[in-house]
């Protein structure tokens, strides 16, 4: 076999086999197959597109390209989450132990951020002790034991993914359909989960800007699980404005913990009951979506679910008091609060530019080298539709740079549109698949 044949097979509108797309993966993870060939196969890709069989099959080639997890000595259904990114995404914060608190097991791998805020990781690091390195028989006990244990991803889960990923960046095929759902479901496969509930964002503050690209990649995400055995839903859900109030590391946390304490933001704590509803029911715990949405609103109320967030914290090194005062994780040195210039209601949130402010006040990393900043963020005092007379608070900036201070509060009064007519309500759940 030859990568020649497959790079002109591809470009003139051949299907790849099983066969062909195994012996590319291996060979491109391996070094066998260069950079340049693998480049003009991508491009290749981005023009003629893949069927859905050739999607699946890249799929599993790229999770079969090392590790992929056995979970058969945790009990239970094992069903997993994947949010594509946005603005204030503090979900799985949230979701897991919640979740977890009906007995259903959470075992979940989680990455870092690369963009205007950390990962869950870097989020969950904002309490001291906190560790994601557990051992493979620490990970499966905390499961087995409290329902719930989220670990950083092994540097072999899905290797071809990642150094594919490095190559779509520099050579303009990130973009593609097809290589942007086979690059997520691969991690999400070799992670061994039985179902996977995927949170598909659209809008300003999303990958995919607009609705009917995210509904195209859920539909590819959806086909690809299905076609591997899997059970997986996909909710395509509102990022035109930021999620809850929080953004910035040690900010959502707190924020989490308000929703686990049944006082959160009312968006977050909606989001989180629709895909904690559609695990339930996955997990076999519940018949259909009203009764497992029932049983995650009682554990709000009874507050188990935040004493399962306690149990996750302390079981990871971490210390519970600080959940139980959140005062103690970190603080910015300055909270600098930006005022309305008129009166009117806030028609506009330019999202993608909040979470450019936040990696500005050092809340997120530029390159994989950057040291985030776990204390600095914003909290919004008012979202879209809320009535602002001038002077009151639209929103307050967590700094610990004077300069930068500045300049955040400067970009956020330009990212915070005022009208005088009340904007069209938001629907933050559009679709279900």
């Amino acid at each position: 076999m030859k990568m020649y044949d497959l790079i002109v097979k591809k470009k003139r509108g051949g299907v790849l086999t099983e066969e062909e797309i195994r012996w590319m993966i291996h060979g491109y993870t391996v070094g066998e197959i260069p950079d340049y060939q693998m480049s003009a196969m991508l491009m290749a890709i981005c023009f003629v597109g893949m069927t859905d069989e050739e999607t699946k099959e890249l799929t599993l080639a790229m999770a079969h390209s090392g590790d992929v997890l056995d979970l058969s000595a945790i009990k239970g259904i094992k069903v997993d989450k994947h949010s594509t990114g946005g603005v204030g995404d503090k979900t799985s914060l949230v979701l897991a132990p919640l979740v977890a608190s009906l007995g259903i097991p959470v075992a979940k791998m989680s990455g870092r951020g690369l963009g205007h805020t950390g990962g869950t990781i870097d989020k969950l690091e904002s309490f001291s002790g906190f560790s994601t390195s557990l051992s493979e028989e620490e990970f499966i006990r905390n499961v087995n034991t409290i329902h719930i244990a989220i670990a950083g991803q092994t540097a072999n889960l899905a290797p071809a993914d990642k150094k594919l990923y490095a190559l779509r960046d520099v050579t303009g095929t990130v973009d593609q359909m097809s290589l942007i759902a086979s690059s997520i479901m691969s991690k999400k496969l070799a992670s061994g989960a039985d179902a996977i509930v995927l949170d598909v964002k659209t809008g300003d503050g999303a990958f995919m800007k607009k609705e009917e690209d995210a509904l195209q990649l859920a539909r590819e995400m959806v086909s690809i699980g299905k076609l591997a055995g899997k059970d997986v839903t996909a909710v395509i859900s509102d990022m035109d404005q930021p999620l809850g109030c929080a953004v910035g590391n040690a900010l959502e946390v707190k924020e989490a913990i308000d929703t686990l304490q049944n006082r959160g933001p009312s968006d977050l704590r909606e989001l989180v009951l629709v895909l904690g509803a559609c695990m339930t029911v996955k997990a076999g715990k519940a018949k259909d979506v009203s009764e497992a949405r029932q049983m995650l609103e009682e554990s709000l109320k009874t507050g188990r679910a935040f004493e399962v967030f306690r149990e996750f914290i302390r079981a990871q090194g971490g210390d519970p008091k600080e959940a139980e005062q959140p005062e103690l994780l970190p603080s910015a040195r300055f909270q600098e609060a930006v005022p309305a210039p008129e009166d009117g209601y806030v028609a506009d949130i330019a999202t993608e530019e909040i979470g450019n402010i936040c990696l500005l006040l050092g809340g997120g990393r530029e390159t994989k080298e950057s040291r985030i900043d776990l204390s600095v963020g914003l909290v919004l005092a008012r979202k879209k539709g809320d009535r602002v007379k001038r002077g009151e608070t639209l929103a307050v900036i967590h700094a610990n740079d004077r300069g930068l201070l500045a300049q955040a509060s400067e970009r956020l009064a330009v990212a915070c549109t005022l009208s005088g007519k009340r904007p069209a309500v938001l629907h933050l759940v559009k679709k279900i698949i």
